[in-house]
């Protein structure tokens, strides 16, 4: 695994104690798209199928993961937050959870870094999926982020 994800993986099991809970794991990282998966045995629900909230939670922090890179690649302290976000629970998952995050249609993570760095804040919005094996979808999230440095270049 790259560095960068590896260093996400870790920031993410020792600052949010629900992605420990969930055994969640980065498992792909390629430019500004990110796969974070997790096993269905903690994040099972009374049906024995994904519980909706594992699912929200992972498609959030897929969307977070994808900001915290971006800023990470360029040396910038920031605090990210998501301000609003839009799920869709499309069909149960009955297997391991993953999903795939990316800047959505029409936005990119250089605009938002220029814009951040310019600025001292940026936002971006991002699609999350959660695949089915049959090539569908489970889940979706649209979710826009914001970025606030915290470092003295941001004052």
């Amino acid at each position: 695994m790259p560095t960068a994800a590896a260093a996400l993986e870790r920031e993410l099991l020792a600052q949010i104690p629900l992605a420990r809970a969930m055994a969640l794991r980065v498992v792909a990282h390629a430019g500004e798209s990110l796969t974070l998966a997790a096993p269905l045995a903690p994040n099972i629900n009374d049906k024995g199928c994904a519980f909706g909230g594992s699912l929200a939670s992972l498609m959030t922090l897929a969307g977070w993961g994808v900001l915290r890179l971006a800023v990470a690649g360029r040396d910038l302290d920031c605090d990210i937050y998501v301000q609003d976000s839009t799920i869709r629970y499309l069909a149960p998952v009955w297997g391991e959870l993953r999903c795939q995050a990316r800047p959505a249609t029409g936005e990119s993570c250089a605009a938002f870094l220029d814009t951040l760095a310019a600025r001292g804040k940026a936002r971006l919005r991002v699609e999350c999926t959660v695949p089915l094996p049959d090539g569908g979808e489970a889940a979706t999230l649209s979710a826009r982020f914001v970025a606030l440095r915290t470092d003295a270049a941001a004052a």
